[in-house]
Order: C-alpha cells, then structure tokens, then sequence
C-alpha cells in the first residue's frame, strides 16, 4: 500500500483529534510512512491508528500513542535520544526528524535487522540500532537528552534514569503487565527526578536478557 493523499490525511485527522498539537511531531509523522514498517497480512491496515502485530510477538505501537510520546518528550533538533525497544522501528524513525542522533535498542535481533534494512532504504543515517538488553541502557553512549522506553516497567529502570542528562527527560510507561499503564515522564533536575502522570496506556512489558528469535 502506498502512503497517499487519502491515508495521510486520514492518519493525521485522527492525530489530531487524539490531542496531538505539535507542529513539528505532526510534520514529523506525515513524513515517515508506517507502512513502510508493516510487512505481510496487516499491511493493509497500516494507515489505522491502532497497535499491529509484528514478529517475536511484539507490537507496532499505534500513530496517536506514537505521536503523544514522542510529543511528551519535547525534543530539540541537537538531541541525542535513547529508545528502549526499537520493535519495527517506525517509532526511532520518527524520532530521527526532530532529533540529532537516535540510538535505539531491542533485545530481538531479527527485530533490530529488519528495522536497519528499513532505515537504510528510508535514508535514515541519524539512527544506530543495537541488540542489546534495553533495560540497562547504553552506558558507552551516556549521557542522553532524551530516553524513550516502549515497554512497560513496574518503576522507571535505575541504570536509565542514571543515564539521563541533568535537564534531559525520560518518557516510559509503567505498570504491571496485566493492568492498565500509566505513560509517565521524568524530568532529571539538580534537586533529583521529577515525575508526570501523563495518561493511561498498555504496552508489552519490559523483559531483561536478550530475545529468542
């Protein structure tokens, strides 16, 4: 399916009707196509807002929550951003239009090279993708403005908060697996770490160790 008229309108009709306001996150997800990221039976559906699955049993996260959190995380264009679960990598490739360098992690190495085939044919080169253990960051790559986490932890993860920038902000959902989430974002000060109650969600939940493909 290709990114028409009709879809692209229809998918930011239905951003903006979910709350989303920024300019620039709205110019940012008419850019980047999501059906680029959606192979096989559901890609006839990549223009709905709605979460799809996608392999190793994960998800691609509907464009409204997409949107909101990457909206919550008020990026500057000299932003370095850590994503914590890179899935199809639709979400670090719309990071990559409001920011300098996104590093993104996924614990499935299938997931992380079918994400860098897409940003190679997309002509992505601000975004470096890594199997790796999410849940304890990149320490060689710390400090990060911006720290960005599509997988539900029970509390915001120690080795991430302590690899956020002084001034940097950290946006990640927290909750049980089975329950309802709750998108929370920290904010690290001078003082410590703040947090915001930003709305309810549901993600997968975030899994220590690396994935079996």
């Amino acid at each position: 399916m290709t990114f028409d008229a009709d879809a692209k309108m229809q998918l930011l009709f239905a951003l903006r009707s979910k709350g989303v306001t920024n300019k620039t996150v709205l110019e940012a997800m008419e850019k980047i196509d999501r059906g680029a990221f959606i192979q096989g039976y559901f890609s006839d559906r990549a223009y709905e807002d709605t979460p799809l699955p996608i392999p190793c049993g994960q998800t691609i996260s509907q464009p409204s929550v997409v949107a909101l959190m990457t909206e919550a995380l008020d990026l500057s264009p000299r932003d370095k951003v850590l994503e914590v679960g890179t899935g199809s990598g639709y979400q670090a490739a719309v990071l990559s239009q409001l920011a300098r360098r996104i590093y993104t992690v996924d614990r499935f190495s299938r997931l992380v090279r079918d994400a860098r085939a897409v940003f190679e044919r997309l002509g992505l080169s601000n975004i470096t993708a890594f199997t790796a253990d999410g849940s304890f960051g990149l320490p060689d790559q710390a400090p990060f403005d911006r720290i960005l986490v599509t997988a539900a932890a029970e509390d915001p993860p120690g080795p991430l908060l302590a690899q956020l920038k002084i001034g940097g902000i950290m946006v990640v959902p927290v909750g049980q697996s089975d329950t309802v989430q709750h998108l929370i974002r920290v904010t690290r000060r001078e003082d410590g770490f703040h947090y915001d109650d930003l709305r309810a969600v549901r993600f997968v939940p975030l899994v220590e160790g690396l994935g079996k493909d």
